[in-house]
């Protein structure tokens, strides 16, 4: 089976694309997204794995509530100069392109973000849309796949650095909690977890 009709057919027409975003805050209308990465994923049955990344560093929206306890736990000074920061408009540009060409190549409908509480993910994307204004948003406008759920059905872990190193991944503390560092380790995990499901299947002859 081509990869392209294998992952359209997989996820009923659902391109998996991991989402993690590091913000000033949990509350996706009053904070800012800080940085953004998505790390779209395809492949074959029981080889899905990441095929491409893309990242950016956010400025703060005006009058964006920047909450000093999220910033220190991030590390992240929102004003640094040397971040290399961008608007929102430019941030959601930058990854919905290439995630619209990636849903045409693979044959499927939408993606559907993936994400280590995905449901916190999407609300600071839907946040960020609704703030610029921008069209053609590529992902399910609700439904997510959550690896805290599925990596709590496969390993009986839900924090991602525990799930990661029980799927076999190597962990590095210093790099955790970067947006790009976790979606990556966040689409590996998922690509495991799925593997792992679809080699028993075909191995149980289904």
């Amino acid at each position: 089976m081509a990869a392209s009709s294998y992952i359209s057919g997989r996820f009923r027409g659902f391109l998996p694309v991991v989402v993690d975003v590091e913000t000033s805050g949990f509350d996706a209308g009053r904070n800012a997204l800080l940085e953004i990465a998505a790390v779209i994923i395809g492949g074959e049955a029981g080889m899905l794995r990441p095929l491409a990344t893309h990242h950016f560093h956010v400025q703060p929206f005006a009058g964006a509530v920047l909450d000093p306890a999220a910033l220190a736990f991030t590390g992240i000074d929102p004003h640094h100069p040397l971040r290399g920061a961008v608007p929102e408009a430019e941030a959601l540009a930058g990854l919905f392109r290439p995630i619209r060409a990636a849903i045409k190549a693979a044959a499927c409908r939408r993606a559907i973000l993936v994400g280590h509480n995905a449901a916190f993910d999407l609300a600071f994307v839907k946040a960020a849309e609704q703030r610029t204004q921008i069209k053609n948003n590529p992902f399910h406008l609700f439904s997510t796949f959550d690896t805290v759920s599925l990596a709590g059905l496969a390993y009986g872990e839900t924090v991602l650095a525990k799930a990661a190193q029980a799927a076999g991944l190597e962990w590095d503390n210093r790099q955790a909690h970067s947006a790009l560092y976790d979606a990556q380790q966040t689409a590996e995990l998922f690509c495991r977890i799925v593997n792992r499901w679809d080699f028993h299947f075909a191995k149980a002859g289904r």
